[in-house]
């Protein structure tokens, strides 16, 4: 089992910085990939960005360039540090952990206002 908890989120203006965490706790030496989704009101959820555990990353395009992904192993935390956001960057974001099993965090808000 791994639990994990989202932080970070909040409202910030057009053009702000926002950075999530996502705590892992559990069999986190399990973990041999972590990633971001999001989902906006009224539309399904979707996978922003990955990093596995040789730290090789991943990103949707829309965040290329404006969103990065990090872990520090000593804190079992991945990060997601998202720049020059945008009003269609607002969603609920959640935090992935994958073992051969799909664990969730419960998601963190985040609001972009224009």
């Amino acid at each position: 089992q791994v639990q994990l908890v989202e932080s970070g989120g909040g409202l910030v203006q057009s053009g702000g910085s926002l950075r999530l965490s996502c705590a892992a706790s559990g069999r986190t030496s399990s973990i041999y990939a972590m990633s971001w989704y999001r989902q906006a009101p009224g539309k399904q959820r979707e996978w922003v960005a990955t990093i596995i555990r040789s730290g090789l990353t991943t990103y949707r395009d829309s965040a290329k360039g404006r969103f990065t992904i990090s872990r520090d192993d000593a804190k079992n935390t991945m990060y997601l540090q998202m720049n020059s956001l945008k009003p269609e960057d607002t969603a609920v974001y959640y935090c992935k952990a994958v073992t051969g099993t799909d664990y969730w965090g419960q998601g963190t808000q985040v609001t972009v206002s224009s």
